[in-house]
């Protein structure tokens, strides 16, 4: 019972979901510190 719930929630389709999530929260937190630069690089 056990095993067929583990593949069940942890198949490849769900992991590779996951990694890019991750991926995108990852982008989104070093890209914050850095668009205020460029907006006022003008003035």
């Amino acid at each position: 019972m056990w095993k067929k719930l583990y593949h069940a929630i942890f198949n490849r389709e769900n992991f590779l979901a996951l990694m890019l999530a991750l991926i995108l929260i990852v982008l989104f937190i070093f890209t914050v510190d850095i668009s205020p630069t460029w907006i006022y690089q003008g003035f």
